[in-house]
């Protein structure tokens, strides 16, 4: 889910805006992340913290907050909040899937060991609860509570839904929205809560990054069967080979005759993938046009993202915030 190798106009707009803010974040994180008693702790979390990503949740957090006036400092805990449970989750994952790689580098648990990955991983959460609670604020707590939990449960989710050819669309955004989304909207949202806007406000920052994270993961998912490895951040086809049933494929099984349908379980449930499989998915999803579709639903999130900002008051960033989501999809183009 990377964006780094993108046009990054926007991101770039929004980084030089928040500059000062994303520099007290940073510092906080390197504070927050350090353990007297635990070396291999600051060493695993640097490894990924420092790899180059993009921090874009804790920057739409600072975001929220600054587009409603806030002048406090309570946003920027929240900002390394959300991003110790982004690097947390990251940890969890990349043992759950056994990742070799992630941002280009090798992953923690192949540097270290799964053991390390998963507690450095747990030591991570419980430092972003500890930070949420110096706000002061129960609804943020509630929120961000809500968003780890909904995290996990997507996780869970998808580990019985991955590799079942009977997983719908629905079963599928449930997935992503616990993948991707559940933590975009709970970093919009909490800005938000923290700046004291109206609810109204607040109910459209929700949607906002509720529907920017959904377009991301779905784009995320369409170009691992057509972006560039450079693009993407992965090798295209690795979901493929990793037996994943993302949308486009999703929706080729829906429409498969009996003789690809055969095809589909013989890859995706009893992972017997030959030479020549990609390939011949790929083909097949071009044939019903689930390439195209799964595009189209894509930029639909993303004009739903932009559809919530009206809510919010006329401000540079809520500009940034638009063109932020042309740019998520701007990928598939």
């Amino acid at each position: 889910m990377s964006l780094d190798q993108t046009a990054t106009k926007p991101f770039d707009r929004l980084g030089a805006l928040l500059a000062p803010e994303m520099a007290a974040v940073n510092a906080l994180i390197r504070e927050r992340m350090a353990s007297e008693h635990a070396p291999r702790i600051p060493e695993v979390t640097a490894h990924l913290v420092e790899a180059g990503g993009k921090r874009l949740r804790p920057m739409l957090t600072l975001a929220a907050a600054r587009m409603l006036g806030y002048t406090g400092d309570h946003h920027i805990r929240l900002a390394a909040t959300v991003e110790f449970i982004h690097t947390a989750t990251l940890l969890h994952d990349d043992v759950v899937d056994e990742s070799r790689q992630r941002r280009g580098r090798p992953t923690a648990n192949l540097l270290w060991d799964n053991k390390s990955s998963v507690l450095v991983g747990d030591y991570l959460f419980a430092r972003s609860f500890q930070l949420m609670v110096e706000t002061g604020s129960l609804r943020v707590l509630d929120i961000l509570a809500n968003a780890s939990a909904t995290i996990a449960e997507g996780e869970v989710l998808q580990l019985s839904a991955a590799q079942d050819l009977r997983t719908d669309e629905s079963i599928y955004l449930k997935v992503i929205r616990g993948k991707t989304a559940a933590l975009f909207s709970a970093a919009t949202e909490v800005g938000g809560v923290i700046a004291g806007a109206p609810e109204d406000q607040v109910k459209a920052l929700f949607t906002y990054g509720d529907a920017l994270g959904i377009a991301f993961q779905i784009v995320d998912d369409l170009l691992d069967y057509g972006g560039a490895s450079e693009v993407i951040g992965k090798n295209v086809g690795d979901d493929f080979r990793e037996r994943k049933l993302t949308l486009p494929v999703i929706r080729a099984v829906t429409r498969a005759d009996a003789e690809e349908r055969a095809f589909w379980s013989r890859v995706i449930e009893r992972g017997d993938q030959r030479e020549g499989d990609l390939e011949h998915a790929l083909e097949l999803m071009r044939r019903h046009g689930t390439l195209e579709s799964t595009r189209d639903t894509a930029l639909s999130w993303a004009d739903r993202a932009k559809g919530a900002l009206s809510a919010l008051p006329a401000h540079e960033i809520r500009d940034i915030l638009t063109d932020l989501a042309d740019y998520v999809v701007a990928r598939v183009y």
